[in-house]
């Protein structure tokens, strides 16, 4: 049985350059890169090469370029850090955001009595940017802004610059988890005044284990792992060289091919909607999942119009891995707060939402193998569903 990958907005495979300039890294380059002699200064040299490649492609200085493990812990640093560190007494967000931000959120309201403001969003998962500044003016808190860039489930595009500006403003601080854009999208940080931002290099081909965070210098951000002054002493630790060589050369890729990899997957994406359309009539497609210019060309959140809690178990048994929201929250017993968000009672109860996220390595013949197996599980659960009416 062929199988079939279409989950990329949790991970994606990583391409065979980036596993070959690990290898390559592990072998030759496995000095420590605080050592003063040639060994560690070697591969302190491979890691500078990656933070001025990073610094580059956002238009930013490489000082400003983090080195974490992941977007996850980026996200917990810019946050936590913020709070602890420059005096932040006020959050403003949404329920939209991934569990990593909103939990350490949640967290910093819990221990240290920060002030949270949730701005809620609209039936197709939009902020009311109206709303927002209204919120920003409402207080003289020190206040901290944090709103994704692309939502992981329903890829809906926030516009950070146009944020950015309100945040500015009024004085507030701006974080924005751009895990899923990173890498997809062309950012130019000195254009888009964010303060804050975070990468997972496993979105792109890279490497599990390994981001960075963009900590704008004039914040004053301090680390909350201390131990040593690796990383501008924000986060102490030994750096993860063979990984960090590997975030860069997935960046190298994603952006030499970044165009034509943009348009192989929204061709992809517009199929998937053509496709799913045609064998289950009913389907709807969450957030602004099918309107290009709105929603992030790598996922497509669907709704399929009839209860299936096993639809992910069934596809997976014919060989197609898709989830039914992020991967943080699979296995969960709920819906996420997400689909609670862009829903109608009557659709949680009585619809089923699908989660297909593309890669340049998605064919359209996937797609059909996908559609086919969702028309053949659907017509059986009509079938099913008929028998026991009918007892």
């Amino acid at each position: 049985m062929n199988k079939i990958y279409l989950d990329n907005a949790a991970t994606t495979p990583l391409s065979e350059e980036v596993i070959d300039a690990m290898v390559s890294t592990m072998k030759m380059n496995f000095g420590n890169p605080s050592s003063t002699h040639s060994f560690g200064q070697e591969a302190k040299i491979l890691i500078e090469n990656v933070r001025r490649q990073v610094a580059e492609y956002l238009h930013v200085t490489p000082a400003e370029i983090i080195f974490t493990s992941c977007g996850t812990e980026s996200n917990n640093m810019i946050i936590k850090s913020s709070v602890e560190h420059l005096g932040i007494e006020r959050i403003i967000s949404t329920p939209l955001e991934h569990k990593c931000v909103s939990e350490t959120i949640l967290d910093m309201k819990n221990r240290k009595g920060v002030e949270v403001n949730y701005i809620r969003p609209n039936e197709k998962g939009d902020i009311d940017l109206n709303k927002l500044e209204e919120l920003l003016k409402t207080s003289d808190k020190k206040t901290l802004v944090s709103l994704m860039h692309a939502n992981n489930e329903i890829g809906n595009i926030s516009d950070i610059k146009k944020i950015a500006e309100l945040c500015k403003a009024s004085n507030a601080l701006f974080h924005s988890d751009t895990v899923q854009t990173m890498a997809h999208m062309n950012l130019d940080f000195s254009d888009i005044m964010v303060d804050f931002a975070s990468c997972s290099a496993h979105k792109f081909h890279g490497p599990k284990g390994v981001g960075f965070a963009f900590i704008r210098k004039a914040t004053g951000m301090k680390g909350i792992i201390t131990g040593g002054p690796q990383e501008r002493s924000l986060r102490a630790g030994t750096e993860n060289v063979s990984g960090i060589v590997g975030l860069g050369k997935a960046l190298e890729l994603s952006l030499n091919h970044m165009e034509e990899y943009t348009n192989h997957m929204q061709e992809i994406k517009d199929y998937a909607i053509e496709r799913l359309s045609a064998v289950i009539p009913d389907i709807k497609f969450n957030g602004r999942s099918a309107e290009k210019e709105k929603s992030l060309y790598t996922v497509l959140s669907a709704l399929l119009p009839y209860k299936n809690p096993l639809i992910g178990l069934q596809l997976d048994m014919k060989g197609i891995a898709i989830s039914q929201g992020s991967a943080c929250s699979s296995g969960a017993s709920k819906p996420s707060m997400v689909m609670m968000m862009v829903l109608t009672e009557d659709e949680m109860d009585h619809c089923t939402p699908l989660r297909i996220s593309f890669s340049h390595m998605t064919t359209k013949a996937e797609i059909d193998a996908l559609a086919d197996a969702l028309e053949e599980i659907s017509k059986e659960f009509a079938i099913e569903k008929t028998n026991v009416e009918h007892r």
